[in-house]
Parts: C-alpha cells; sequence; structure tokens
C-alpha cells in the first residue's frame, strides 16, 4: 500500500481557479457611466476650488451652470467649512461664499477635520456627487474612485472630466 503524501496549498491550487478579490462595484455603474448622476447636478467643493474662483474673479453657482449647461446646487461639507475658517481672516471673502444660501450644507458624522478624507469617503459611499477642486493630491485619489467626474478650473473657466457624453457636459 503507497502511503499518501501530504498536499500543499500551492499544489492544492494549481488544480483549480483561484479566486479574484475584485471590488465590488454599484449597479449604477453597470454601462460605461455612473447612471446617478443627473440634473440638478450636486457638486461637492473643496476649499482650494473656493480660493481659486475667487482668484479668477468667477461666480461659483453661475460658473458651474455655464459648465454643465444645467441647474448645479454646491455643496460644502462641515469638515471644508472648518478648514475655511481656520485660515483666518486672509480667507474671510471664501468663507463668506461658503455660507452663500444657494450652497447646500452637508453634516459631517465622522471626528477629525481633515476636508480631503472626508470628500473621498462622502464620494465613495454616495455616487451622487461631482468634486470640484484645484488640488492635484486630490484629484488622483479621485481617479481612482470610479464614476465620479471632477470639476476644476483652467483658462479662468470651469471644466469638467469624467462626465458622460450623454449629458452634455463640453468637451476641450
Amino acid at each position: 500500500m503507497v502511503a499518501e503524501r501530504p498536499v500543499s496549498l500551492a499544489n492544492a491550487r494549481s488544480g483549480m481557479l483561484a479566486k479574484k478579490d475584485c471590488p465590488k462595484y454599484p449597479s449604477c455603474l453597470f454601462f460605461q457611466y455612473n447612471t446617478q448622476l443627473g440634473p440638478p447636478y450636486h457638486i461637492l467643493v473643496d476649499t482650494n476650488f473656493i480660493n481659486f474662483s475667487i482668484k479668477a474673479k468667477l461666480d461659483i453657482v453661475q460658473s458651474m451652470m455655464d459648465c454643465l449647461y444645467a441647474k448645479c446646487i454646491p455643496c460644502i461639507t462641515d469638515c471644508v467649512m472648518a478648514e475655511i475658517e481656520k485660515l483666518g481672516m486672509k480667507y474671510r471673502v471664501a468663507l463668506r461664499i461658503a455660507k452663500d444660501p444657494r450652497f447646500e450644507r452637508l453634516p459631517c458624522t465622522h471626528k477629525g477635520t481633515y476636508a480631503d478624507d472626508c470628500l473621498v469617503q462622502r464620494v465613495t459611499q454616495h455616487k451622487c456627487y461631482i468634486l470640484a477642486t484645484v488640488d492635484r493630491d486630490l484629484k488622483r485619489r479621485i481617479r481612482k474612485i470610479p464614476g465620479v467626474p471632477i470639476m476644476y478650473i483652467s483658462n479662468h473657466r470651469f471644466n469638467i472630466e469624467r462626465m458622460p457624453d450623454d449629458y452634455g457636459a463640453p468637451r476641450f
């Protein structure tokens, strides 16, 4: 009688297909674009986006509507508001713009006030937002999340990247 040899884990896996750990995507991303996006657009605004809009002398709400050809609701989280308040008197114009009644205020339930992590977390959980930022590091983090368009400022106007063609966003 032949004694059975112990089978190593590598040999056991070679006989069958190994499972791949693939990230789970929501059903709204089934087609090539995010189906939860649609007018009126909810746009999460970052601190530096407000500051660069002031420098470029752009009205945020009007410029967003010019970019997307639809009604836009700028949203600002408590973390972004706290970040603007921390910047002090130098950024009092940005604070006044952030407190505009046209801006929708989104409460935060997490600890800490680091705005970039808050925005990434909110965009990951809810795929109904467009993120408005000029920050390179934040853009790099958002590009890794599928289905989230990014609004940015270039040539004294707002542009948008990764927006589906069906929504009529301009291509430059």
